[in-house]
Order: C-alpha cells, then structure tokens, then sequence
C-alpha cells in the first residue's frame, strides 16, 4: 500500500480533433465507483448526440485493484484499456477519466483509435490540478479522565481527524491518523500515560 499518492484536487477536460472526430477528455476525483459511475452517466445524458462516452478509472490508491474501464462500443481494447494503462502510468490515484467521441465520418482504424483515446487521457491529465492524499490509519484509546488535557493536547499536535469522543468511565475517543505518524503517536500516549491506556486498532 502506499503511504500516499497524488490525487485529482479539481476537474480537468480538454479537446481534440482527429480526422474530423471530435475528442473531448475529461478527468475528475473519484474516491470510489458509485462516484464514477455517477460521473460517466452524467456526461452521457449531457452529450445525448455522442457516438461514444469511453471510460476508465482508479478508486483508491494506484495499485488498488478496485478499477475498470469500458469501450463504449468501439472496437474492443481501443478505448477503454489504452485510457487506463495510461491511468496505471500516471502513479495517480482516486481518479476517473472519460473521453466523448462524435464520429466525424472518417475511420481511424484499431491503432488510430488507440492513440487517439491515449492522447485524449494524457492531455486531459497535463494540467489536471493535483493534491498529495496521505494514508490513514484508525485508532481506538480510552484512558482516565486525568489524562484527557494531555492526550487532547497531543492529538492536536498529530494533527489526527474524524475525532470522536466518548464519556463513560473513562474517555474513549477514535480518529484517523497518519500511517507514518501512528507508531510515534501510539509510544507518546504510553508514555504519558505511564501505559495506563489501552490502544487498538479496529482495522486490523
């Protein structure tokens, strides 16, 4: 898994036209398939005209097997699979791309249609604004009440997220930090602790 890879942080589309067809590339975030699906269908009832609204993406990191790809009705592996063997080189990741063809009357041919939607991909991707998406791991402690200003204090400067907190006994509380940064954070609440603190966690 990597600790963090490059995602898409805004939207990208971009135009070709080849031998009177006309390419429209565009690229968005994509955390997962209903969010790509979603993408693909709405550029499909935007463009009703369109000859092919070919697709592929990656949800999650970039050597997740959680991708797919479509033709659209090209011939197959001219579309789809040229798109996302782009995608796979790019090292990007949380990412969908869709290329609409209107049919300009001229035959590009299996190899034309190969480049053409790989050019599409890789142009749509040059100015693609990017943001460095970081792993998260989820933790789990409950500790004394006497210990809650210190812990507080501690989790700030880890900069942890999706904190909740919990009161019954003791204080429970569960969020999300950095992969890198766990095993640091996990030493430094034993510490002050004194190792009254009981840390878990839920994802393993």
């Amino acid at each position: 898994m990597k600790i963090s890879y490059p995602i898409p942080s805004g939207e990208n589309k971009i135009e070709l036209e080849i031998k009177r067809s006309k390419f429209i590339a565009y690229a968005i975030n994509a955390t997962d398939r209903e969010q790509a699906d979603a993408f693909v269908k709405h550029l499909k009832n935007t463009n009703p005209r369109a000859n092919h609204v070919c697709w592929a993406y990656i949800a999650g990191s970039p050597e997740t097997t959680e991708r797919s790809m479509s033709d659209d009705g090209e011939p197959s592996g001219t579309a789809g699979m040229p798109m996302l063997k782009v995608l796979q080189y790019s090292g990007l990741g949380d990412i969908a791309v869709a290329v609409v063809r209107y049919f300009g009357g001229t035959k590009l041919g299996t190899g034309g249609l190969q480049r053409a939607y790989s050019d599409a991909v890789v142009q749509v991707l040059e100015d693609l604004p990017l943001t460095l998406k970081v792993s998260r791991l989820q933790l789990r402690i409950e500790y004394d009440y006497s210990f809650q200003g210190a812990i507080s204090r501690l989790l700030q400067h880890y900069a942890v997220q999706e904190l909740v907190e919990t009161y019954h006994s003791s204080v429970i509380n569960s969020f999300a930090v950095a992969v890198t940064e766990a095993s640091a954070l996990e030493a430094e609440l034993i510490n002050i602790t004194s190792d009254n603190i009981v840390v878990c966690r839920p994802d393993e």
